[in-house]
């Protein structure tokens, strides 16, 4: 169980109705002016605020990426018992940000260094990886990851994954923009699991 189960459980005593109306659906083709980016950070509340911050981002959607059953629910994926990893789908406009920079911001909003888990959250669910739509994205984050190789100011390996993007399916309506709905429980989940104390540690 991780620290969310709590806020969750209450969360859902509010919000149960609209849960139970509301059935996952997969993403939709974006614009041609635009691209999408999937991205697993570990919690993808956490990801999703990281990434409304960068100008260019147009949208940003979590859900669950990269498993073996056809529209999971919240309670399938953090069982473990799906394959999926919690991510967030990002919607940009490359004339404003590219996908390099993306990928670059991603990495350092994660710890890269530990397997099947981030901060306080375990299991594969909680996994990092970047999911490639493209050629041409699987080119930019493998060159990007052959620089961080050098140049990071840590010692352990990086084990993000890198695959190929498939099946996206969005999650329940009570995980979107949680921490614009739920600003205390989202703040106290946030500094309760360390994550930025982490990331200034592993980042400097």
């Amino acid at each position: 169980m991780n620290l969310r189960t709590p806020l969750l459980l209450s969360l859902a005593l509010l919000a149960g109705s609209v849960t139970a109306q509301t059935a996952p659906q997969t993403a939709s083709k974006t614009p041609a002016a635009t691209a999408r980016a999937t991205f697993a950070g570990g919690c993808f509340w956490c990801v999703e605020a990281d990434f409304d911050k960068v100008q260019g981002v147009l949208s940003t959607t979590s859900g669950y990426i990269g498993g073996r059953t056809a529209n999971p629910t919240y309670e399938q994926v953090s069982a473990g018992a799906t394959g999926h990893a919690e991510a967030v789908e990002i919607v940009f406009d490359p004339a404003k940000v590219s996908y390099a920079q993306l990928v670059e911001h991603f990495w350092r909003t994660i710890d890269p260094t530990t397997a099947d888990r981030q901060f306080c959250d375990a299991g594969t669910p909680y996994r990092t990886a970047i999911f490639t739509h493209d050629a041409a994205q699987l080119a930019t984050v493998q060159a990007s990851l052959a620089a961080l190789e050098k140049s990071k100011p840590f010692k352990e390996p990086i084990v993000t994954q890198v695959v190929p993007a498939s099946t996206f399916t969005a999650a329940e309506a009570y995980h979107q923009d949680y921490y614009k709905k739920n600003p205390v429980r989202y703040q106290y989940y946030r500094a309760s699991c360390g994550r930025d104390a982490r990331l200034k540690q592993l980042w400097k």
